[in-house]
């Protein structure tokens, strides 16, 4: 059981809208970068291949190939940085950790597609 003050600390630092997306999930993350005095945004898009931690502390890494070599990224997920999460392409995986994919490379990388989960099409339809 946690302490009751950390979460209740902890509760400031947590996004109000908590971003939707899954393990297997192609996305592009929106990160906010400063040069100088002046900010703009990066993408960073690639592979979810894990989510670990919960609270301010839960982090994901993303997984991409750039010019032959695997890059991967850990974003936290509260952190004033990550400006967006936008969801390309959603698979079907059976487990929590891809870590399997660091192995492969080609197509033997490609995930199987899926359907969207029920509170994406929700989310879609109160949108639009």
């Amino acid at each position: 059981m946690r302490n009751l003050l950390v979460e209740s600390a902890e509760k400031s630092s947590l996004r109000e809208q908590p971003l939707q997306f899954a393990i297997g999930d192609t996305v592009d993350v929106h990160t906010r970068i400063l040069e100088g005095n002046k900010e703009r945004i990066q993408k960073f898009n690639g592979v979810v291949i894990a989510r670990r931690g919960s609270g301010t502390r839960e982090m994901f890494t993303v997984r991409r190939i750039v010019q032959g070599e695997g890059v991967e990224r850990t974003f936290p997920i509260n952190s004033p940085k990550v400006a967006a999460v936008e969801v390309k392409r959603h698979a079907r995986v059976r487990r929590a950790k891809l870590f399997y994919l660091r192995e492969r490379t080609g197509k033997a990388t490609r995930l199987r597609e899926r359907n969207a989960k029920p509170w994406e099409s929700q989310v879609s339809d109160a949108n639009g």
